[in-house]
């Protein structure tokens, strides 16, 4: 039987990911009424991070705890990785002894070269090209707050990046219109722009992109590994902010996301991320939720 793998949301159906998604809600249903379930007991996650981490690490090492398994937390600095050790050589030993393994990394490659070799599971916990957990954990909050994400408005303001790209592929996954709006130069990859180019329109003003939008989301502009760029993109991005004249061009009810952390001032103002429209601690928590639905699909 092949390895499944969740590299990027497409190596899901939409009906699979719809499962995940069912799924999660009812687990966290049961966890809310305070029931016991434990699907993985028994069962062994291991966690691969050479990216620092907050809400990915607390949420895949309680996410296993909940659901009755482990989880193990490794390091470069921490095993023969940080040594020099190919990737293709941990994969092989490790996957020999854990159920499964969540890598959060650079490159792509790196994690689909770990992948190629590994026996179990290997989940995205996020690379410079994608980060699908986060985009369950968008999809599950908005499906609580507003019904099925399918056929409504969303808007990505902000840089091409691994989480625009994740939008991207959510839009051809669960079916719904994709407007980004990004300074020229911060396009996102062209071939992941082409993958959904019946579903997605590149626009430079975000007031337009927001027009009549049910959701709009952002993050930093300047993400890990890019430090050194930060003066240089807050110049380019400086009229790409989700302020209060952008969240009125959406609808009314529009919701705001944002994968956290948030920089205040920056991406976004305090107005709109703590305001009444922003959801960003749903999304936070459901992060958690969403990772037990896909943890359920692949371990159990």
């Amino acid at each position: 039987m092949t390895t499944r793998h969740f590299l990027t949301l497409l190596d899901f159906s939409s009906e699979e990911l719809r499962r995940v998604i069912e799924r999660a809600t009812y687990i966290k249903t049961l966890r809310l009424r305070g029931e016991l379930f434990q699907p993985l007991r028994g069962k062994t996650l291991g966690m691969i991070f050479d990216k620092s981490s907050t809400r990915t690490r607390v949420s895949f090492e309680v996410g296993m705890l909940q659901l009755g398994g482990g989880a193990i937390f490794l390091s470069p600095r921490d095993t023969q990785l940080g040594r020099g050790e190919p990737v293709e050589d941990t994969a092989r030993v490790v996957s020999r002894m854990v159920d499964g393994l969540m890598i959060r990394t650079f490159e792509q490659r790196t994690l689909e070269v770990f992948a190629s070799h590994s026996q179990v599971p290997v989940i995205n916990g996020l690379t410079d090209m994608y980060h699908p957990c986060q985009l369950l954990a968008d999809v599950l909050t908005y499906e609580e707050h507003r019904g099925s994400i399918q056929g409504r408005q969303v808007t990505w303001v902000g840089d091409g990046n691994n989480m625009c790209h994740s939008y991207i592929n959510a839009a051809i996954r669960f079916d719904f219109r994709l407007n980004i709006a990004c300074p020229a130069g911060y396009d996102p990859d062209p071939d992941v722009l082409a993958r959904g180019a019946d579903r997605v329109t590149l626009l430079r003003d975000p007031v337009a992109a927001a027009a009549g939008a049910d959701l709009v989301v952002t993050d930093v502009w300047a993400s890990m590994g890019q430090e050194e760029e930060q003066r240089e993109r807050a110049a380019a991005f400086r009229g790409f902010q989700v302020n209060a004249e952008v969240m009125a061009a959406a609808k009314p009810d529009a919701l705001f996301m944002h994968c956290l952390p948030a920089h205040r001032g920056e991406e976004v103002t305090a107005e709109v991320l703590e305001g009444p429209q922003s959801v960003v601690w749903e999304e936070a928590e459901n992060r958690l939720h969403a990772q037990n639905g896909l943890l359920e699909f692949l371990l159990a």
